[in-house]
């Protein structure tokens, strides 16, 4: 049976190749922000690109934060990818001056700038999956591709509980995956990384 994804729709960037990578993997995907398709989906992507405020922003104008914290409470899988993994955290420094806005807080922790001689870290990373990554089974030696200039640099926890991280580093080591029951995230773009990434998406599947 083809699992029904709802890829969140509330302005972030071209998620046309979010739509594409999934269907290729075999999901049934509806690009909205629906709420009944929201919450009834098999599993949520949260996209996410650019600016922390500005998609923190843009979920609350779509009721977006309420939507994602009903399926988070209800054990409903959810997979949040660049910002829409950092939106999941407490807040950002992003911006650096000005009002900011906080996360949903599913994990403690506060996303900061990268400390790295180039930035933003844009092109393709190794990271290092924890032993037993559903997630990153059999694709512990390939290569994901990243575009961000922000990222959580400690290890998220949630009720005293640390989930399973994935590392990468620029410039010094960062969040660049999270599995934690139903909800995953990835700071990299699985739809922009090719083989790997359509795996990885594939595996996330099966899990619904």
């Amino acid at each position: 049976m083809r699992r029904r994804v709802t890829v969140l729709d509330y302005g972030s960037g071209n998620v046309r190749s979010v739509v594409r990578m999934l269907e290729r993997v075999g999901a049934e995907v509806s690009l909205t922000s629906q709420p009944d398709a929201v919450l009834r989906a098999d599993g949520l992507y949260v996209p996410g690109v650019g600016n922390f405020h500005a998609c923190v922003q843009g979920l609350r104008a779509v009721d977006g934060l309420r939507l994602v914290r009903e399926r988070v409470a209800a054990g409903a899988p959810v997979l949040g990818v660049c910002v829409g993994m950092q939106v999941l955290f407490q807040g950002s420094v992003e911006p650096s001056s000005g009002p900011q806005e906080q996360g949903i807080g599913h994990w403690s922790g506060t996303v900061h700038r990268l400390q790295a001689p180039v930035v933003p870290h844009m092109g393709w990373s190794q990271v290092a999956p924890p032993e037993g990554s559903d997630l990153f089974a059999g694709l512990e030696q390939e290569r994901f591709y990243f575009v961000h200039s922000y990222a959580a640099d400690e290890a998220p926890t949630r009720a005293g509980r640390a989930p399973a991280a994935t590392w990468a580093e620029h410039g010094g080591r960062f969040v660049a995956a999270v599995e934690d029951g139903p909800v995953s995230a990835t700071q990299f773009h699985p739809e922009k990384s090719g083989d790997a990434g359509a795996q990885l998406l594939s595996s996330w599947l099966y899990r619904l």
